[in-house]
C-alpha cells in the first residue's frame, strides 16, 4: 500500500490575513489554502510545518490521518472557556492532552491502530468533528471525558485511577460526539457502562425571563466590557461564553450537572467486557432463532412444494431420463435435483425401497456418463 497523509486546519474565530496566507505558502506549494483553510494530502514526502505550532499561531481546528492508522485531532479555545481547572481533569495521557499558549487552550487528542482497515473516504472527518468546538465552548464537556475513557481503554493509566465526573447526555451523544468516539476507537461497550451513571443532558435554552433576570444581575462595569469585546473583537464565542457562565450560575438550583464518576479504570474496562460479553450472547442467541425461522420457513416451502408433486412421479421419472439424455451439465444438475423430490416424496409415502430399486436401474443404465454419475455421487444418490 503507498503512503496517505492528510492535513486540515480551520480558521473559526479570525479569518488569516493576507500576510498569514503568505506566511504558510512558504510551507506548501500545493496546499490550498483560504483566509480559512489550509489543507494538503501526501502520496510521499510530509509536510513541512508544525501542527502544534500553526495551532498556536493561525488556527481553530486541526484534523490529520494516514494510512497506517494515526489519527490526530486539535481544537483551540479561549481559556476562559476552558482552562485548566477543568482541562487537568480529563486530560490524562499524551493520546489526550490539553496545552496553554497564551491566552488560549489547544486539546490534542491522538489515536493509533496499525491494525485498522483504510477506507478512503475519511476526508470528511473535519466537517464531522468541528461542531464539538462550539459544544465545548458552551460548557459541554463530552468530549473531554470521551478522551480519558481513550486513555483508560488504551492502557495509558493505571487500573486504580478513579473517573473524572462523568459530563451528562453520554447517552444521547451528539453527531459530532459519535463521529468523535469513531475517530479515537473508544470502544461503544466502554462508553454505554460509563453512560451509566450520566445525568440527562439539559438541550433547551434558557427562557427569555431567566436570561434577562440574570443580565441584569451582571454589573453594569462587566455589561461594558463585554460590549466593549464584542466591538472591538468580534469574538464569535462570546453567546456560547455567557450561556457557559449562565448556566453555571443556575447550577445549584437545577441540582448537579455532573454524575458521581468514582468507579476506576478496573471497573470500567470489566463491566464494557461484560456487557461486549452480554452482547455476543445476545447476537448468538437472535442469530440462532433467525436461523430456525428460515428453516422453518424452507421446510414449509419444501412441504408445500412436494405436495404438488403428489400423483406425477411417473411424469418426473420421465423427465429425468429426458434431461440426462441432452449430455449437458445444466441438464445433469436438474435432473439431480427431480432425483432429490422423488426421493422425498417416497419417504413420505414409505416407498424407498421402490425408489432405491428404479434408482439403481437408472444408475445402471447411464453408468458410462461420468459426469451424471459424479453429481449422483454428490447429491448422495444410491
Amino acid at each position: 500500500m503507498s503512503e496517505y497523509q492528510y492535513y486540515e486546519f480551520l480558521a473559526i474565530d479570525r479569518p488569516l490575513t493576507k500576510e498569514q496566507m503568505a506566511e504558510l505558502r512558504t510551507l506548501s506549494t500545493r496546499a490550498t489554502i483560504t483566509s480559512t483553510r489550509l489543507q494538503n494530502e501526501y502520496h510521499w514526502g510530509d509536510f513541512k510545518g508544525n501542527p502544534s505550532k500553526l495551532m498556536e499561531k493561525y488556527f481553530d481546528a486541526f484534523v490529520y490521518f494516514a494510512n497506517w492508522g494515526t489519527r490526530e485531532f486539535m481544537l483551540r479555545l479561549p481559556k476562559r472557556l476552558l482552562g485548566p481547572e477543568t482541562t487537568s481533569l480529563y486530560c490524562a495521557c499524551d493520546g489526550a492532552d490539553a496545552r496553554f499558549s497564551g491566552d488560549f487552550t489547544i486539546l490534542e487528542f491522538h489515536s493509533e491502530d496499525e491494525e485498522s482497515s483504510w477506507e478512503d473516504e475519511d476526508d470528511g472527518w473535519m466537517e464531522s468533528l468541528v461542531p464539538l468546538r462550539s459544544e465545548l465552548a458552551s460548557g459541554d464537556l463530552r468530549c473531554l471525558y470521551l478522551g480519558w475513557l481513550m486513555c483508560a481503554q488504551d492502557g495509558f493509566l493505571d487500573d486504580d485511577t478513579v473517573e473524572p465526573p462523568v459530563p451528562p447526555g453520554l447517552a444521547k451523544p451528539s453527531a459530532s460526539l459519535k463521529a468523535f468516539a469513531d475517530f479515537l476507537r473508544v470502544d461503544e461497550n466502554l462508553i454505554a457502562e460509563a453512560a451509566v451513571r450520566s445525568p440527562v443532558l439539559r438541550t433547551t435554552m434558557p427562557s427569555r425571563f431567566a436570561l434577562e433576570s440574570w443580565i441584569q444581575d451582571l454589573p453594569a462595569s462587566e455589561k461594558d466590557a463585554l460590549l466593549l469585546r464584542l466591538m472591538e473583537e468580534g469574538v464569535p464565542t462570546l453567546q456560547a461564553e455567557l450561556l457557559q457562565r449562565f448556566r453555571k450560575s443556575q447550577a445549584p438550583s437545577e441540582g448537579p450537572a455532573f454524575g458521581p464518576g468514582g468507579r476506576t479504570v478496573a471497573e470500567l474496562i470489566s463491566a464494557a467486557e461484560e456487557r461486549a460479553e452480554r452482547h455476543r450472547r445476545e447476537e448468538e442467541r437472535r442469530k440462532a432463532e433467525e436461523q430456525a425461522r428460515l428453516e422453518r420457513e424452507r421446510a414449509a416451502a419444501r412441504t408445500k412444494y412436494l405436495d404438488s408433486l403428489v400423483g406425477r412421479e411417473d411424469r418426473l421419472w420421465h423427465d429425468v431420463e429426458a434431461l440426462i439424455q441432452a449430455k449437458k451439465a445444466r441438464e445433469y444438475d436438474q435432473a439431480v435435483e427431480l432425483l432429490k423430490d422423488i426421493r422425498d416424496l417416497a419417504a413420505r409415502a414409505g416407498s424407498s425401497e421402490a425408489f432405491d430399486e428404479r434408482l439403481s436401474q437408472l444408475r445402471q443404465r447411464h453408468s458410462n456418463k461420468p459426469s451424471f454419475m459424479e453429481r449422483l455421487a454428490r447429491a448422495k444418490l444410491g
